[in-house]
């Protein structure tokens, strides 16, 4: 009788919690409150849920029936197994603070923008796969919350909310190298004077609180001598949401100031020579 009395309760319980949320969704007009008050509500239904069972467990007169609990809560363990990992996975994201709604991460090999987490899943906007660069896919993927027990977790956006970038510049031999590289810096210092600023603050809190070493912030250029051109490589910091665009901008901007020096430098490219194919000369013998 008892028994029956708890799964009542907790299917009271369940029954509350959707109640709850659907009557939230329907007054709160804010989504960040919204979806907090949410959780909320979740994590106090399933706190609610441990307190009834541990109740039952430790209540007097439960000698009858503590066997069939042991056997079903085993079976329950063994065949939901990766439920209860998700579910504990929720509990760990919300309080180690993994990640959170709005947070660029990798998870499964799967890169998005984290839109919704919720006691089972987390939901991505997935980024990638037939889309080039950081481009949205369109299509929305929800991964267990168990896969952070399971793999390593790469957020973009936790603590330091940048990423450094590389670009090449082909320059053919014979070109001015030093001008060519004066040009790239003024346009990297031009674009790229605010990512630089906000980003030095952000990696002295890294510095403080992890065990990391300084790292340059400000853009700089490496060259490397190859077969048919000189590469210039420039290194740069930049907001990761705008990793796409701000590559973009510079590569137009340096092949315009590359365009201005009027061929002192000149980009280089792949060439194939085709040779003339010498005669030859068949004489048959008779």
């Amino acid at each position: 009788m008892k028994l029956a009395k708890l799964f009542i309760w907790l299917f009271v319980i369940i029954v509350l919690i959707g109640y709850l949320r659907k009557v939230i969704k329907k007054r709160i007009d804010n989504t960040a409150v919204r979806y907090k008050a949410q959780k909320g509500i979740e994590i106090i239904g399933y706190l609610l849920i441990i307190f009834l069972i541990l109740i039952a467990i430790t209540v007097e007169n439960i000698k009858d029936y503590t066997i069939i609990i042991g056997f079903f809560t085993a079976g329950i363990t063994f065949t939901l197994q990766e439920l209860i990992l998700s579910i504990a996975g929720s509990f760990y994201i919300f309080f180690v603070r993994v990640y959170k709604p709005g947070d660029r991460i990798e998870i499964n090999g799967i890169k998005g923008d984290v839109i919704d987490i919720d006691s089972i899943y987390t939901t991505l906007m997935e980024i990638g796969e037939w889309v080039s660069s950081d481009n949205y896919s369109g299509r929305i993927i929800k991964i267990s919350n168990a896969f952070v027990f399971k793999g390593p977790i790469k957020n973009y956006s936790m603590d330091f909310p940048f990423v450094w970038d590389e670009i090449d510049i082909l320059v053919a031999y014979g070109s001015d190298v030093e001008l060519a590289k004066e040009l790239i810096m003024k346009e990297a210092q031009d674009r790229l004077t605010d990512y630089t600023k906000n980003s030095v603050a952000k990696w002295k809190e890294m510095v403080e609180h992890y065990y990391i070493d300084n790292a340059k912030i400000d853009p700089n250029i490496a060259i490397t001598l190859t077969d048919n051109w000189i590469v210039l490589n420039l290194r740069y910091i930049t907001d990761y949401r705008y990793r796409r665009s701000t590559k973009n901008e510079l590569f137009q901007s340096i092949q315009q100031g590359i365009l201005d020096t009027h061929g002192k430098v000149v980009l280089a490219s792949s060439t194939l020579q085709l040779l003339k194919i010498p005669e030859v000369e068949v004489r048959l013998k008779t």
